[in-house]
């Protein structure tokens, strides 16, 4: 009875976090523009081998004439993984995981010398009780991409989990006991390879299909990605340029205090030290210290109630996008998409990703017939990790 009536007055206090609602946050701002060492970067960090994003012989004979970004790279020209406005104020005793994201872009694409510039908004929050954590917020910050001619790239909303550490760690639906990794045989390994390179060689060459020719109920090749390690988390930390050491600045106009410097009410050793790493750079790098170093430390990851070593919520959303556009061509284009997280990729784990179309709008909100598709990724056991759908241009 008195478990129960804990579990009944068991609360998040939120009241640090309303009075941000709606306001402007997080003043960060890369130095540099994007180079194509970059693209390339983050198209290997994310296993994604679109020959146009990283091959400079092939991509000059395509109809972008270089090195071009996919989509997907908007998010590592901003700061925080696109995650930080949904995580604005204290709540004590929490920690935080991404829940989704819903993406608008507006047709200009991130060429290398592009440097894009971020308006951030905390949009709000619900609570809802979880069988994860009990009562968990789920928080909304809103990102504004801009590039240096004025152009608005594309608008993000992430949306974030800030659960009670405590809670989860009680309940255990993570639990290590439930998490051990799983050992691919040598068989097993040949078989997600092979089905690794036939989805390369579906659309190499980067042929979109037409519109006209589209049927609802074609599907997209499959994808597999992984077995996912603590090495391919890292090297998806390291694809984001905020990342890389020294790369961005604190640039809050005067007199504006910037609530992303606060305590957010993470634990000691999941809080990055913003002093000291301006002597230390690793005090502020998130394989190191911060909220983020649970994702290859074990131990962390266990303290949190994630149970072991977990991928990142930017890289399922990049799988997301990549694949779309991987389907698409170099005429396809992605004008919406907007996705759900069920659970992050752990360590061991394969993500299958397999896509369908489910709709055609001749007379779309973007002035164009746009395909409708849906995309689901699952584990090796069947268990879905992500759901989303995304409206695409393709040639008529």
């Amino acid at each position: 009875m008195a478990e129960a009536a804990q579990q009944e007055t068991l609360t998040l206090d939120t009241s640090d976090v309303d009075k941000y609602v709606g306001q402007r946050v997080v003043y960060a701002e890369m130095w540099d523009p994007a180079s194509a060492t970059e693209i390339r970067r983050w198209v290997q960090s994310l296993d994604y081998p679109n020959p146009i994003h990283w091959d400079e012989e092939f991509a000059r004979k395509s109809k972008f004439g270089g090195i071009v970004a996919p989509q997907s790279f908007t998010v590592a020209m901003d700061y925080g993984h696109g995650c930080h406005p949904a995580c604005i104020g204290k709540v004590p005793g929490t920690h935080l995981i991404f829940a989704g994201e819903e993406w608008w872009f507006y047709g200009p694409r991130i060429f290398p010398g592009d440097k894009l510039t971020q308006e951030r908004k905390f949009d709000g929050y619900t609570v809802s009780d979880t069988a994860f954590a009990g009562p968990t917020m789920f928080s909304r910050g809103d990102t504004v991409h801009t590039n240096q001619k004025g152009e608005i790239v594309a608008k993000e909303q992430a949306t974030a989990i800030r659960y009670l550490v405590e809670e989860a760690n009680k309940r255990g639906v993570y639990a290590k006991e439930k998490r051990a990794p799983k050992k691919w045989t040598k068989d097993e390994l040949a078989e997600v390879n092979k089905q690794r390179h036939d989805w390369i060689l579906s659309n190499r060459e980067g042929k979109s299909p037409r519109y006209s020719e589209v049927k609802i109920g074609d599907t997209l090749p499959r994808r597999v990605i992984g077995p996912h390690s603590v090495v391919t988390f890292a090297l998806e930390c390291r694809g984001h340029r905020q990342n890389i050491w020294g790369t961005w600045r604190w640039n809050a106009p005067d007199g504006v205090k910037d609530p992303a410097l606060d305590d957010a009410g993470f634990k000691s050793d999941m809080t990055y030290d913003h002093d000291a790493s301006k002597i230390d750079p690793r005090m502020h790098d998130g394989l190191y210290h911060g909220p983020s170093s649970g994702h290859i430390n074990q131990e962390k990851a266990e303290n949190v109630g994630m149970g072991g070593a977990y991928g990142y919520g930017a890289s399922m959303n990049a799988w997301f996008l990549d694949t779309i556009a991987y389907w698409a061509g170099h005429d396809g284009y992605i004008w919406h998409s907007k996705t759900q997280f069920r659970s992050p990729a752990f360590e061991g784990d394969v993500t299958y990703i397999g896509g369908k179309v489910i709709g055609k709008l001749d007379d779309s909100p973007y002035g164009r017939p746009v395909v409708q598709i849906e995309l689901v990724m699952t584990t090796q056991d069947g268990d879905t990790i992500l759901k989303g759908k995304a409206e695409v241009e393709l040639p008529a």
